[in-house]
């Protein structure tokens, strides 16, 4: 997997590559077939935002952008929203999910109330 890195307007320091390259190592074993990844980091005035982008063959793209007043903190939100993305796209592709969903529909009553109209 390559990583691009994209600094506009910011020093990035080598211990924060390094923090983002791990964590980008392991959501793409859990994203299977990444392709490559690109990280932005941007500075504007007090505000410091980082943008995380993962790229599959016939997957949609993943972002998460983590937003902070420290680089440190806005890559540790960037983080965890595209690891709970990834995790997300995982469990909706693992069998028995679309079953359980429907299950927990039917329970509810939101299924179940074919050709009624609710006014």
């Amino acid at each position: 997997m390559e990583i691009i890195f994209h600094a506009h307007k910011a020093p990035i320091p080598d211990r924060l590559r390094r923090r983002a390259e791990l964590a980008l190592h392991r959501a793409a074993t859990r994203f299977t077939r990444t392709v490559d990844a690109i990280v932005r980091f941007e500075q504007d005035g007090p505000v410091k935002r980082v943008e995380i982008v993962l790229h599959a063959p016939r997957q949609r793209k993943v972002v998460a952008l983590g937003e902070a007043k420290f680089y440190g903190p806005a890559l540790t939100t960037a983080i965890n929203k595209l690891s709970a993305q990834v995790r997300k796209l995982r469990r909706a592709h693992e069998p028995g999910v679309r079953k359980r969903a429907a299950r927990r529909a039917r329970k509810s009553g939101a299924l179940g109330r074919v050709g009624s109209r609710v006014v």
